[in-house]
């Protein structure tokens, strides 16, 4: 739900540090704004207030939020829970009144209670779904699956998609799906100030499945660890632009990556069943939990997994605490010629590979769909299924 933003109003930068990590880390991620980045003239869904000094310029500072931001939830945090404060805190127009800190399930639960009211507000957009893919290594095949993933959710749902390349000076997005763009990340993250619609139209270039791509960029050092705010607030503007945001992460952690993962609804960790994937697949997901990253959010998928396994997946399974959501078995060459030519795989004909990924997004739009298995291609003389795959 990359569209929902978060905006804190104190001058400690440890409040804003912890209520930050609050708001980015629940079951209903929040972007956290900056002030400086936030021009679009968009109000934010939450605003927290630090009241626990001077309360009457807590008060002031409620009720010029309420009035700037007449349907955003105003939380106000104070040292105790004062009847009287509370009090003042209601009247001033605040919807919740927390203790510091802030009890994480109570202050969790509230964020729930506001993106429930929105979404029944008349006129509310539906919040965008976002999709980070990231690998537990290079070569992974992460890429392939965020492309194909991209153009099937464009050619199913039929609603505005779009795919963000994150790679620094390495992204190939653009490349395997044949296009040749003139912007990139770094004109959107530069131009913030003037990313409305007809803009951000200029700087994606659309793909003929309806996916639009806003290309990675060539510098090797952009986007960097001084990106990091910007791409957040980017991610919030894509929302209110687009119903589905899949973004390439690569397989580094860093700020940015980071940024990505907190705007996630569905993170999909893209391994191999060997020996190097799983041992950092297990440190990225250790990760992912020291961030705060809600674990709910994980999605493990398996790549190139065709018999016999290098490890089962059943001990995958057990190495990592988490199931496999999804196994691409083998097929290089199927891959490798659709890399080349340019041409997603979804799009190739009617082959195993599309039907692998048509199942695999459609449990995307429908998590509850009863969708029948792929029905497995001709086997080898060792009576192994030659099923679809990712390179």
């Amino acid at each position: 739900m990359a569209q929902l933003a978060g905006l804190i109003v104190s001058e400690d930068d440890g409040f804003k540090k912890h209520v930050g990590r609050m708001l980015r880390t629940g079951p209903i991620p929040l972007s956290v704004l900056d002030e400086r980045l936030a021009r679009d003239g968009a109000a934010p869904d939450v605003i927290v207030v630090d009241a626990r000094g001077d309360a009457s310029s807590a008060m002031r500072t409620i009720e010029r939020m309420r009035a700037t931001a007449a349907g955003a939830g105003i939380f106000a945090v104070a040292l105790a829970a004062d009847p009287d404060l509370i009090l003042q805190s209601m009247r001033a127009g605040a919807n919740e009144f927390f203790t510091w800190p802030p009890p994480e399930e109570t202050f969790h639960n509230a964020i729930r209670r506001m993106a429930g009211r929105r979404e029944t507000a008349i006129g509310s957009k539906p919040p965008a779904t976002t999709l980070v893919f990231f690998g537990a290594k290079g070569g992974a095949g992460t890429t392939t699956v965020a492309v194909n993933c991209g153009v099937e959710l464009a050619r199913l749902s039929k609603r505005s998609t779009v795919i963000v390349d994150l790679k620094a000076g390495l992204g190939e997005v653009s490349l395997f799906l044949g296009v040749r763009p003139r912007y990139t990340l770094i004109d959107a993250i530069d131009n913030l100030h003037r990313l409305d619609r007809e803009f951000l139209r200029e700087l994606v270039v659309k793909h003929k499945s309806g996916l639009e791509i806003l290309a990675g960029a060539d510098h090797f050092d952009r986007p960097g660890a001084g990106d990091a705010g910007a791409l957040e607030e980017l991610f919030r503007l894509l929302g209110r632009q687009y119903d589905y945001i899949l973004i390439d992460a690569g397989s580094q952690i860093n700020s940015c990556t980071v940024a990505a993962l907190y705007t996630a609804d569905q993170m999909f960790l893209i391994g191999n069943p060997d020996v190097p994937s799983v041992r950092n697949a297990q440190r990225l997901l250790d990760r992912v939990r020291q961030l705060g990253a809600c674990g709910e959010r994980v999605r493990i998928v398996m790549n190139r997994a065709a018999e016999p396994f290098p490890i089962p997946p059943k001990q995958i399974e057990s190495a990592l605490g988490h199931p496999i959501h999804h196994m691409f078995p083998s097929d290089y060459k199927t891959v490798s010629a659709a890399l080349n030519s340019g041409v997603p795989l979804a799009l190739t004909g009617n082959s195993d590979i599309a039907s692998q990924f048509d199942r695999f997004t459609r449990l995307i739009l429908d998590p509850n769909a009863q969708i029948a298995p792929v029905a497995a291609g001709k086997k080898t003389a060792l009576g192994i299924e030659r099923l679809a795959s990712l390179w």
